[in-house]
This record gives structure tokens, sequence and C-alpha cells, in this order.
């Protein structure tokens, strides 16, 4: 497939139940939450997840996670340096960047900001604009929190008395009851066009979008407490796109209707009939 020609606007509604979607390390790791008292999720955070959505697709990726490494390296910079090929044309960043957008998949879709100083003859800085942009995600009404307080049944380290439980066996967890969350982005074909994104690219960023959460289970989020209800998805007739993002996004509507939703059931989704430009519909998976 060749470059993208035509500009994609995305959407999808995540349900959330008994889990901490996105801790706030600031915070407590209490699940994020506005002023408002609306609950968000880091675009940071969802990008990590197609991250890794595409890396189990055996994609090249160049952000790693620590606990997700492939290749050993445990650094941005061990990962380029290990890379002879892009080490060639550190002098020349216009065939650098070229290399990096054509080797992993996460800098032709996000971008990547090579800055790497180790020497006036090998230092790097370079900035990557990629084509696929995430905003954070905001659930649809005011979420509720619960706190509680853990114990653990072995202490960490032996002290004087092995039957004196230590401080740190205490803790807290947190979670939300029930949310839903609206994630909404676009492919812009201009940037695709810079760094080879290409249809088949777009093609991988769906399917990580409807599998957000397979193999993403942790203590704060158990096996099936998130879900991808539904992914929309706008393919536009054109590059720069027929409507702004801004109105396409805008278009896709969701209400309670019940004063304390519990359930997905619990909403309205409507979506607004665009002319000319009607949407894919998916549900997760």
């Amino acid at each position: 497939m060749g470059i993208l020609k035509n500009k994609i606007d995305f959407a999808i509604i995540i349900s959330v139940k008994n889990a901490n979607p996105n801790g706030d390390p600031l915070n407590g790791n209490r699940p994020r939450e506005n002023y408002d008292g609306f609950g968000e999720i880091s675009d940071v955070c969802i990008k990590r997840k197609i991250r890794n959505r595409l890396q189990d697709m055996d994609k090249e990726i160049f952000v790693q996670s620590d606990e997700r490494r492939t290749d050993g390296f445990r650094s941005l910079k061990d990962r380029a340096d290990g890379c002879p090929e892009l080490k060639k044309l550190i002098k020349d960043k216009e065939q650098y960047a070229a290399y990096a957008c054509s080797k992993w998949i996460d800098v032709r879709s996000f971008g990547q900001v090579f800055a790497f100083k180790a020497g006036e003859d090998n230092s790097v800085s370079i900035g990557i604009r990629g084509p696929v942009s995430v905003h954070s995600g905001v659930s649809v009404s005011p979420i509720e929190i619960t706190s509680i307080q853990i114990t653990k049944s072995v202490n960490g380290e032996t002290g004087k008395d092995p039957d004196k439980k230590s401080p740190d066996t205490m803790g807290m967890k947190h979670r939300v009851d029930f949310g839903v969350y609206k994630v909404v982005g676009s492919i812009n074909t201009q940037l695709a066009s810079k760094t080879g994104f290409s249809e088949e690219d777009s093609e991988l960023i769906k399917e990580a979008l409807k599998t957000l959460f397979q193999n993403d289970c942790s203590s704060a989020r158990p096996e099936g407490s998130m879900e991808v209800c539904k992914l929309y998805w706008w393919k536009h007739s054109c590059e720069m796109g027929q409507y702004s993002s801004a109105k396409v996004h805008r278009s896709l509507k969701i209400e309670p209707k019940v004063e304390m939703p519990k359930d997905i059931e619990d909403y309205s989704i409507v979506c607004d009939e665009l002319e000319g430009l009607k949407p894919e519909v998916y549900d997760g998976i």
C-alpha cells in the first residue's frame, strides 16, 4: 500500500469498571480527574497501549517499555546507537529521520525527538512530527473513586522482631467504580507524506485501537475491567478532509440516560450524519 492520501478521524468509547484506567503519580496514583470531577486518560497512556499492541503484532517499536523490551536495550539512546545503519547517517538529519521512520512504526506514526548528547562528533538533535495525534480521554460523566487500604501478608525485610509487621506493609488502592470515556484522534496526510506513514499503517492503528486492552491487565486493571465498546473511523475523500476534525469528533454524542449510570447500556450513543462522510463502526474485541 502507498502513502496515506485520505485524512482520517477516529473516536473510541471505553468503559471502565472497578479499575484504575490511568493513575496520577503526583496524587498517590489515584485515577486522573479534572477539577470538575470528570475522569481523564492521558494521551501518553493511550499511545503506550497502541505501541504495545503494535509490538504484539511483531512490528518494530522504538519507544519500548522496559518490561516489554525485545532487543535488550535499556534506553532510547542505546537503541538508536545499536542500529548501525542509523549511526552512519548521523551527519545528515533528513536521511537520519527518514531511516528512523522506515524502521520503527511508532516513529513514523507519532513522531519522535532524537536528542542524545554524546560528544561533538556523534551528538544528535532531530525532531520528527508524526501524523497520528491522540487527545486525552475524558469521561462522559463525573467519576466516583473508591479507595481501599491494603496490607501485605509478609514483611518486605526481616526486622528485629520477625513477627511484627513493618510500616511498609500498608498501602492504598484506588479504582473507578464505573465510567465511560471518549478518546478521539486524527491522522494527518501532510505529515504522513513526510514520515512515510502508509495505508497499511493506518489499518494497523485501527486494529490496535480495536484491541487496545489485550495483554494490558494488571492489579490496577484486572482482565475484563476495561473494554473498547465502539470504534468510529471516519475516512475522508480528500487529503485535507471534508470537515474539520473538531466537527467530526463533535458529531459523536454520548449522553447518560439515567442519573447514576452503571453500565454502557445506560448511555445513549448517537453519531450525527455528515453529508458525504460516513464512519466505519466497529465493536471492540
